[in-house]
């Protein structure tokens, strides 16, 4: 017998690095996940295998309940060990799972490419976070950090407006006519988050407090958009905003400057997906460029 959960991918539309310091994030859970399937053994060991989109096998292990119950500090990051570590922090929040087990088979299917950056390990950790019956948000403070945005996405099948403050989520509506101009282009690398963040921190202002004002004040205008050339001003002038904030140039302005309409940054600058607005499909444009990965809203994003 075997159980089987399931976590939403993610992005952020407005809100990336601020998130981190009390700023609403405007995030959307896509179709795409992945699910963690749990099967009981017994000889106190865990058997993982990991499963790409295409069903192709990229990680397989074992690992002893004790290398789990007493994990060993590694100064070398591998898959390997950042799954013992997230592992051994869910047994320090709720040690049953080791405790009253005698062994596991795991097995997780993505349902896209895990380059593409919508979530591997934010999806890994709240289905985790499910099975071993622990907080998905402290697991996820307690081994990778970060805002918890993803984790809310992966929790939830409607947009939402996250803060880091209590790990508040509220549901909002987003269906807007001018959704099918909204298209997402897969940059064709992945961007780390963690080195992202470090690099945020060195370069945000000292004028926080007015910067997350002016964040919050944008993510109502996308929010509040009633047609896309005000969803156009709004996601712009967010570009605009985090682009003086970090001291770098926006995306469009270093890849695409000749592009008729407009680009936004979704998540970490510089990689995974970024949203385009168009009045026109711009599927040619980018595959000129050699951006074959070009997703509608209505194939990206998840609605009920």
């Amino acid at each position: 017998m075997s159980t089987t959960f399931y976590s939403n991918g993610k992005l952020l539309i407005s809100g990336e690095y601020l998130v981190l310091d009390g700023a609403d994030s405007f995030a959307l859970p896509t179709k795409f996940g992945q699910n963690l399937v749990v099967e009981n053994r017994d000889n106190k060991i865990i058997e993982w295998k990991s499963y790409d989109y295409d069903q192709e096998l990229w990680f397989e292990d074992t690992f002893t309940f004790e290398e789990i119950t007493t994990k060993v500090d590694s100064e070398i990051e591998t898959v390997r060990t950042t799954l013992i570590d997230i592992l051994h922090e869910a047994f320090l929040l709720n040690p049953d799972f080791i405790t009253q087990s005698n062994g596991y088979k795991i097995t997780t299917h993505l349902t896209f490419q895990k380059n593409w950056g919508l979530g591997t390990s934010s999806t890994l950790i709240n289905n985790i976070a499910q099975w071993t019956k622990v907080n998905a948000f402290t697991l996820l403070k307690n081994s990778f950090g970060g805002s918890g945005y993803d984790i809310a996405c992966a929790q939830n099948n409607t947009p939402i407006l996250y803060k880091i403050e209590n790990n508040s989520v509220e549901p909002v509506t987003f269906k807007p006519d001018f959704t099918k101009n909204i298209f997402f282009v897969y940059l064709n690398k992945k961007q780390n988050s963690k080195a992202a963040i470090h690099a945020y921190n060195r370069h945000k202002d000292q004028n926080l407090t007015k910067s997350v004002a002016e964040n919050n004040k944008i993510t109502k205008t996308i929010l509040n958009a009633k047609t896309l050339k005000e969803f156009e001003y709004a996601i712009e002038k967010h570009e605009i905003h985090l682009s003086n904030i970090l001291e770098i140039e926006t995306i469009k302005e270093v890849a695409f400057p000749d592009f008729n309409g407009t680009i936004k940054s979704l998540g970490a600058w510089g990689g995974d997906f970024v949203m385009a607005v168009s009045e026109e499909n711009p599927k040619d444009y980018f595959t000129s460029k050699g951006y074959n990965t070009i997703l509608t809203y209505d194939e990206m994003i998840l609605q009920e």
